[in-house]
């Protein structure tokens, strides 16, 4: 694990912000890269001051939104069947597009927004977004939000803790249960507000 934090801080520092967008591109893509092992580095190597902290943010952000809208733009373009031929080579399956299809029926628009913030959801919720032609502008908004605030939460966790991996461990697993839990709440809140709106 030290070895492969020590790999990726150096190709972050090496390729700078471009490197920090690439990754987080990927990240939000099909591509199974998890967004810590961007960001966190970026905001360590911040605390050095050998990068700016609100051009990581802004470059770790606008790489999740382009990633995001690649997956946008090839649901809407290709449809289930070239969602699933091309997802098949990074083992994703009709089962998932499934649960992601049902839960952006679910809770709409808003589900772009919180999904940024659920690992192993956020990567995917822009399919069901693609496929049902949500408003390109809404869907960017949505995305930008959710997506610029994991982002900064990362980056100051390496900014703050990341030269102590044992300690960064253990407050990021608290980060993702507290965000979890403050996600838990605004779905709530929410499902409760137009349910009140109905009634």
């Amino acid at each position: 694990m030290h070895e492969i934090v020590d790999i990726v801080v150096d190709l972050v520092s090496q390729f700078g912000y471009l490197g920090i967008f690439i990754m987080m591109f990927l990240e939000s893509t099909f591509f199974p890269f998890p967004s810590e092992v961007a960001m966190i580095p970026a905001g360590y190597l911040a605390s050095k001051g050998e990068m700016n902290m609100v051009i990581a943010i802004i470059a770790g952000t606008t790489g999740s939104l382009g990633g995001a809208l690649f997956n946008y733009y090839l649901a809407k373009k290709y449809g289930r069947k070239g969602v699933l031929a091309f997802g098949k080579y990074f083992f994703f399956t009709e089962d998932k597009l499934k649960k992601m299809e049902e839960y952006f029926v679910n809770h709409g628009s808003f589900s772009t927004f919180v999904s940024r913030l659920i690992p192993g959801i956020r990567q995917l919720i822009s399919l069901p977004a693609g496929l049902s032609n949500m408003d390109i502008k809404k869907f960017s908004l949505y995305t930008t939000a959710g997506a610029g605030i994991w982002v900064t939460i990362l980056a100051l966790l390496g900014y703050f803790i990341g030269e102590n991996e044992a300690l960064l461990k253990e407050y990021l697993h608290q980060i993702i249960a507290g965000t979890l839990t403050l996600i838990a709440i605004a779905t709530a809140l929410y499902i409760w507000k137009h349910k009140s709106k109905k009634i």
